[in-house]
Formats: C-alpha cells, structure tokens, sequence
C-alpha cells in the first residue's frame, strides 16, 4: 500500500482539547507511516473552507488522500465535501452530525463517515453532575459553546434532560475557549447581575471555559467576594489527562467528563479501509464518563 498522506484540519489552537485531537492524529500518522499535515482554521469557518479547498485543489501528487476535520461552522462545508469526494479523497467529520454524508457515500466508494462524541450523553452526564452536587437544589451558572454548533445545542439539550426542576440555569455565551469565557464572566460581572441571585455552582461544556470562569472571578470584586465565588464547585467538559484531570486532581474543577479524541481514530479507520477495500459505518460515536464518578460526587 502507498503512503497514505492525511489533511486533519481542527477549530482553533487555542483549546486543550482540538491540541489533544492533533496529538491522536500524529500518533496514529506515526503508527501508520503515513504524512500528516494538521491546519488549525482559528474558529473561522471562512478560513476552514479556504484552507481546504487549497489541500483539494492542489496538482494530484500534493493533494491529500484523506481530509477528517472538526467543523468551525453550523455546516460541516458540504459543498467542500462534494469537491473533495470528486477528486477522490476520503472525507471525515468530527464530533458534528452532517447529513449530507449519505448523499455522498451513494456516488462515492472511499471512506465517508462522521465519527462523534456523544453530545447529548455527555449533557446528560454533565446534568446528573450537577444535581449530585447541588442535591438540595440551587443556581447554576453555565457557558455554553456557540450558539450556532451542534455539540453545544446538544450538550445543552442533553443537560436539560437529567436536571432536576429544583436547580435553576443562567445561561452565558462562549467560544469553547478561555479567554472567551473569562471575557463572559467577566461582562456578566460588570451588569451586576451577579448580585441578584445567588449562583451555587459554575458550569461549562468544556474545561477550558471553565478554567477562564474561573480565572474572571478570581480577577473581580473584592477579596470576600473572590473568596466566595472561588469557593463554589466549577466544572467542564473533556478530561484530558494534563489538563482537565489535573484540575480535579488539584481542586481546580470539582469534576470534568471524559471525552475521548477521535481524530487518530479516524485516521486508523481510513488506513484499514484503503488497505481492506471495506466500507465503513456513516456514524460512531465514543463514549464519555464522569470523571470523578457520579456516585464519589453525592459524598461532596
């Protein structure tokens, strides 16, 4: 089999784990023998695209043999998909659902699939969190991701579903990093808003807005009052090992939910599929897991 070259094209550097997807990635390259270029489109879906079309519409000897992206945009770029697939290169979606994907895989017989996260599962898991956390009750402050991405609806969705009615959510905005958390909390802060009910636990769909919550309050008001907003639970969403399961570890979050990289795997699912001549399944997904368990978090 030739050596295989793969195009992985992530959100942003600026996420702990979209880095941890870029080490999954070389791993599995390394493993494979096979070249490996990794973009990084700065939540940008314009640049995504643009970056892309480049990689596709380079002479045949330079172009990709395989693209597998995690989508900046609402779209998941079907129309870059379709350009792609017709110059015969194998096309994976990341953690999003796109369903043009089965339109393509009736014309086209390289490998076209999505390989996700379970959204709604790690919403759920992240809501039965917080009600064993706040086992009386209370008021949450929550950053979700952007409104227009499918994993933050669902996320939400699926928090939703496993939140008892006796806890309350005040929803803010981020862009699955930390500085665009800190500037939430931080803004929220300046309306005042945070003297008008109490707030008994921080929440994010991811750690890294987590940590810039955190980070906002330990920057804000007065020192008795840093105290208390420090005081309170915080956590978030994907648990890699140097980041989010060290700030459990070290008191930082009072639990993440383990979100395991799929872009290494969907490399290693393209790789067997060209060298078996097999098709693969259009969807997987990975599990998540409450990390500490749920059952360690009621003893809080």
């Amino acid at each position: 089999m030739k050596k295989l070259r793969f195009l992985v094209s992530l959100t942003t550097r600026e996420n702990d784990y979209q880095l941890e997807q870029a080490a999954a990635a070389q791993d599995a390259s390394r493993r494979l023998g096979a070249d490996l270029e990794i973009l990084y489109a700065e939540n940008d879906a314009i640049t995504q695209s643009t970056q892309i079309l480049k990689a596709v519409q380079a002479a045949p000897e330079l172009r990709p043999d395989a693209i597998v992206f995690e989508p900046v945009g609402a779209t998941a770029l079907p129309q870059v998909a379709r350009t792609a697939v017709g110059a015969g290169i194998c096309w994976a979606v990341l953690n999003r659902e796109a369903e043009y994907l089965s339109e393509l895989r009736k014309t086209s017989r390289v490998p076209i699939f999505s390989i996700s996260s379970d959204h709604k599962e790690i919403g759920k898991i992240q809501g039965q969190q917080f009600a064993a956390l706040l086992p009386r009750g209370g008021s949450i402050l929550y950053i979700q991701g952007p409104s227009e991405n499918s994993a933050a609806r669902d996320r939400t969705e699926g928090m939703h579903s496993a939140l008892p009615s006796k806890i309350q959510v005040t929803a803010l905005r981020g862009q699955w990093t930390e500085e665009s958390a800190h500037k939430s909390i931080s803004s929220w802060l300046r309306l005042n808003l945070a003297r008008k009910g109490g707030i008994d636990l921080i929440g994010a769909q991811n750690d890294a807005m987590a940590i810039g919550a955190r980070k906002a309050f330990e920057d804000s008001g007065r020192a008795e009052e840093r105290e208390q907003w420090l005081r309170l639970p915080y956590t978030g969403v994907d648990g890699l090992p140097k980041t989010g399961q060290t700030w459990v570890r070290t008191g930082k979050l009072k639990a993440t939910v383990l979100v395991p990289p799929n872009a290494g795997q969907a490399i290693s699912m393209i790789a067997d599929a060209i060298k078996a001549g097999s098709s693969v399944s259009e969807r997987s997904y990975t599990v998540p897991s409450s990390f500490p368990a749920l059952e360690k978090l009621a003893r809080y």
